[in-house]
């Protein structure tokens, strides 16, 4: 299953992604885990070196790479230059399976059982010529060619904001996590997201953090209302982990908690036709409003309408 952590800055979504990755882990659970915030972060959250978390690949360096090998025999294709990150795959497309062998598992770093993928910060040659979505961009070609099955989980730490609604990327999660304070502030960032997601039967489900006393879930409660899943509250364990110290276990409400959001995801039911079906209208558009242009080539030809994803990895 495909799950995105989001929120605004500084709304602890990075945290309680990395509290989420470690859960399913100590539990035995496949995990994949992406960070895709513009500041790179979730390494250090779930216990590397810092050091070690800064030399991680970056996904967003490899692209020509990346692009080559999903292309694959796609005849739509001309070229690996030629995809963008809305690119579908179709038939002749690589599709990709969980923790396989290709260019974004090799790049993962294995942390504590875990693959962590990293899309690479934003960096000074970048400054002034581009945007973070061309860093994005590998995450989205990820999750469109990603043959995932019941059981294997993709935890997505996105950027901060809406920009995860800049093109399709918010149509590729099974379930998307709005970590969300009980502040106006908070509730705000859960206003825009639900209107943003309205007409694409995106599944969001609210997640309290820094939830002090029972007003604190009313208040959540009063502006969200049944989207409200579960809440973190203050936590002595979550503070030892920021600080480094992995020795602190966290409190059996935040525990129950992440059981919770675990049952939620796992109660997804895949919908194969319509992630296809999504990525086929974002990518008409993102051709239509800049990428024709961009690239110089008609890319609603790379559409294959007669591709469907099989029910499993093939093979």
């Amino acid at each position: 299953m495909k799950v995105a952590f989001v929120g605004k800055g500084g709304s602890g979504k990075t945290t309680l992604s990395s509290l989420f990755v470690r859960h399913l882990a100590a539990r035995g659970l496949p995990v994949v885990a992406i960070d895709a915030d513009i500041n790179q972060h979730l390494g250090v959250a779930l216990g590397l070196d810092e050091g070690l978390a800064a030399k991680i690949p970056a996904l967003g360096d490899r692209l020509p790479e990346i692009k080559e090998h999903l292309r694959g025999d796609n005849p739509r294709i001309s070229a690996g230059s030629a995809m963008v990150k809305t690119t579908p795959p179709g038939r002749g497309s690589r599709l990709l399976r969980f923790r396989g062998d290709d260019p974004f598992h090799e790049a993962g770093q294995e942390v504590h059982g875990v693959t962590l993928l990293a899309t690479g910060p934003f960096n000074d040659d970048d400054l002034g010529v581009s945007c973070y979505h061309s860093k994005t961009g590998a995450v989205e070609l990820y999750l469109n060619h990603l043959v995932d099955g019941p059981g294997e989980y993709v935890v997505v730490d996105m950027t901060a904001g809406a920009d995860t609604f800049a093109s399709g990327l918010f149509t590729r999660f099974d379930l998307m996590f709005l970590v969300a304070e009980p502040t106006r502030k908070g509730v705000g960032v859960y206003r825009q997201y639900t209107e943003y997601a309205r007409d694409y039967d995106v599944a969001i489900r609210v997640v309290g953090n820094k939830v002090q006393s029972e007003d604190d879930v009313a208040y959540l409660r009063e502006h969200v209302g049944n989207d409200l899943l579960t809440w973190i509250g203050q936590s002595a364990a979550v503070r030892a982990l920021e600080q480094g110290r992995a020795d602190a276990a966290l409190e059996d409400g935040n525990v129950a908690a992440l059981d919770r959001m675990r049952a939620e995801v796992d109660a997804c039911v895949k919908d194969w036709d319509r992630f296809q079906r999504q990525a086929v209208e974002f990518h008409v558009k993102n051709a239509r409003r800049w990428a024709n242009a961009a690239t110089g080539q008609d890319l609603e030809e790379q559409i294959d309408h007669g591709f469907r994803f099989p029910a499993a990895y093939p093979g």
